[in-house]
Protein backbone atom coordinates (compact mmCIF):
# COMPACT_ATOMS: atom_id res chain seq x y z
CA UNK A 1 0.00 0.00 0.00
CA UNK A 2 2.69 2.39 0.70
CA UNK A 3 4.39 2.20 -2.97
CA UNK A 4 0.66 2.73 -4.16
CA UNK A 5 0.26 5.97 -1.92
CA UNK A 6 3.77 7.17 -3.28
CA UNK A 7 2.81 6.80 -6.76
CA UNK A 8 -0.75 8.31 -6.25
CA UNK A 9 1.02 11.11 -4.71
CA UNK A 10 3.52 11.64 -7.58
CA UNK A 11 1.07 11.02 -10.22
CA UNK A 12 -1.19 13.90 -8.66
CA UNK A 13 2.09 16.38 -8.05
CA UNK A 14 2.48 15.84 -11.98
CA UNK A 15 -0.93 17.05 -12.69
CA UNK A 16 -0.26 19.91 -11.11
CA UNK A 17 2.88 20.58 -12.70
CA UNK A 18 1.18 20.25 -15.79
CA UNK A 19 -1.40 22.70 -14.75
CA UNK A 20 -4.27 20.52 -14.52
CA UNK A 21 -5.32 21.48 -11.26
CA UNK A 22 -8.53 19.01 -11.83
CA UNK A 23 -6.17 15.79 -12.49
CA UNK A 24 -4.83 16.69 -9.23
CA UNK A 25 -8.31 16.82 -7.08
CA UNK A 26 -9.36 13.54 -9.03
CA UNK A 27 -6.93 12.09 -6.59
CA UNK A 28 -8.24 13.50 -3.71
CA UNK A 29 -10.89 12.63 -1.32
CA UNK A 30 -14.09 14.96 -1.32
CA UNK A 31 -13.77 16.20 1.86
CA UNK A 32 -10.17 16.55 1.84
CA UNK A 33 -8.41 18.52 4.47
CA UNK A 34 -5.42 20.93 3.63
CA UNK A 35 -3.44 22.48 6.24
CA UNK A 36 -1.21 25.19 5.67
CA UNK A 37 0.23 24.99 9.08
CA UNK A 38 0.56 28.64 10.63
CA UNK A 39 -1.77 30.02 7.87
CA UNK A 40 -4.95 28.65 7.11
CA UNK A 41 -6.87 25.10 6.75
CA UNK A 42 -9.28 24.50 3.74
CA UNK A 43 -12.07 21.73 3.80
CA UNK A 44 -13.42 20.14 0.65
CA UNK A 45 -12.50 19.67 -2.81
CA UNK A 46 -14.43 22.99 -3.81
CA UNK A 47 -12.17 25.28 -1.34
CA UNK A 48 -9.12 23.68 -2.36
CA UNK A 49 -10.01 24.07 -6.50
CA UNK A 50 -10.71 28.11 -5.36
CA UNK A 51 -7.22 28.30 -4.10
CA UNK A 52 -5.68 26.66 -6.26
CA UNK A 53 -6.99 29.37 -9.15
CA UNK A 54 -5.87 32.09 -7.30
CA UNK A 55 -2.64 30.66 -6.16
CA UNK A 56 -1.19 28.98 -9.48
CA UNK A 57 -1.59 31.70 -12.00
CA UNK A 58 1.33 29.40 -13.88
CA UNK A 59 1.75 25.57 -12.49
CA UNK A 60 4.53 25.56 -10.16
CA UNK A 61 7.45 23.73 -9.68
CA UNK A 62 8.09 20.58 -7.65
CA UNK A 63 11.55 19.29 -6.77
CA UNK A 64 10.74 16.23 -4.40
CA UNK A 65 13.98 15.36 -2.79
CA UNK A 66 12.09 12.61 -0.40
CA UNK A 67 9.28 11.20 -0.51
CA UNK A 68 8.62 8.52 2.74
CA UNK A 69 6.03 6.20 3.53
CA UNK A 70 4.58 4.85 6.58
CA UNK A 71 1.40 3.01 7.02
CA UNK A 72 -1.04 5.72 5.61
CA UNK A 73 1.30 8.67 5.73
CA UNK A 74 3.19 9.76 2.82
CA UNK A 75 5.85 12.63 3.49
CA UNK A 76 7.10 14.38 0.50
CA UNK A 77 10.49 16.81 1.34
CA UNK A 78 12.03 19.17 -1.28
CA UNK A 79 11.46 22.83 -2.89
CA UNK A 80 8.88 23.95 -4.80
CA UNK A 81 8.86 27.72 -7.24
CA UNK A 82 5.54 29.69 -8.17
CA UNK A 83 4.58 32.90 -9.34
CA UNK A 84 3.13 35.62 -7.19
CA UNK A 85 0.09 38.06 -8.49
CA UNK A 86 3.13 40.38 -9.55
CA UNK A 87 4.55 37.93 -11.99
CA UNK A 88 7.67 37.46 -9.18
CA UNK A 89 9.02 33.65 -9.19
CA UNK A 90 8.87 32.82 -5.27
CA UNK A 91 11.10 29.65 -3.71
CA UNK A 92 9.64 27.25 -1.01
CA UNK A 93 11.27 24.57 0.77
CA UNK A 94 8.60 22.18 2.32
CA UNK A 95 7.52 19.26 3.85
CA UNK A 96 3.80 18.02 3.14
CA UNK A 97 3.03 15.25 4.94
CA UNK A 98 -0.25 13.49 3.47
CA UNK A 99 -2.85 10.84 4.92
CA UNK A 100 -4.51 8.66 2.76
CA UNK A 101 -7.92 6.66 3.07
CA UNK A 102 -9.04 4.41 0.67
CA UNK A 103 -6.25 5.11 -1.78
CA UNK A 104 -7.33 8.82 -1.92
CA UNK A 105 -5.20 11.45 -0.54
CA UNK A 106 -7.73 12.74 2.55
CA UNK A 107 -5.29 15.42 4.55
CA UNK A 108 -2.51 17.35 4.17
CA UNK A 109 -0.38 19.21 6.42
CA UNK A 110 1.99 21.28 4.62
CA UNK A 111 4.71 22.91 6.11
CA UNK A 112 6.22 25.42 3.61
CA UNK A 113 8.93 28.08 3.98
CA UNK A 114 9.81 30.91 1.82
CA UNK A 115 13.87 30.67 0.73
CA UNK A 116 15.26 33.97 -0.04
Amino acid sequence: MNSDNKATLLKANAAVAAGDNEGFLFFCAENIRYEFVGDQTLHGKDAVRAYMKEAYLEPPEFDVEHLIAEGDLVSAMGKISMKDESGKKINYSYCDVWRFQDGKMAELRAYVIEIP
